[in-house]
């Protein structure tokens, strides 16, 4: 028996292709788990920092105009350096701070921050905030020459 060939083709319809959106879901939950792990989980707490006069942290005046820290002996110096923090030569851990901020009593005192050079904004931040919560708003910030 002999094939039948077909007396008429039928015309093909051009194919169509279709826009797949799983690889762009794909792509879109790899960015949001890269910016979630990326961005940091913890709030920024803002820490009030008042700006004053350059030099002379012995004769500043607070908001009272009153001199806060006449003499010396109104001034402690905190050496703050990656280690920790070094006060009247003895060296204390920044699991310390607490304990330290709290147990000064005198409200006039100005607390002197000298940071060294292994110092980092991070320690900086955590004196800054234990001796903020603890009530002292006297404390000035200076830099270690180089």
């Amino acid at each position: 028996m002999a094939a039948i060939a077909p007396k008429f083709t039928l015309p093909q319809e051009p194919r169509r292709y279709k826009f797949v959106l799983t690889p762009l879901a794909d792509a879109m939950f790899q960015l949001l788990i890269f910016f979630m792990l990326s961005s940091s989980l913890a709030p920024y707490a803002l820490l009030t920092i008042r700006s004053g006069s350059e030099g002379d942290f012995a004769n500043t005046t607070g908001t009272s105009g009153d001199s806060t820290a006449t003499t010396f002996g109104d001034v402690a110096i905190w050496n703050v350096s990656a280690d920790g923090l070094t006060i009247s030569g003895q060296t204390f851990d920044f699991a310390q701070l607490p304990a330290l901020a709290n147990a000064i009593t005198d409200d006039d005192l100005t607390i002197l921050l000298i940071l060294r050079e292994s110092a980092t904004v991070q320690d900086l931040s955590s004196v800054v905030e234990a001796l903020t919560i603890a009530g002292i708003t006297n404390v000035q910030i200076a830099e270690q020459d180089r």
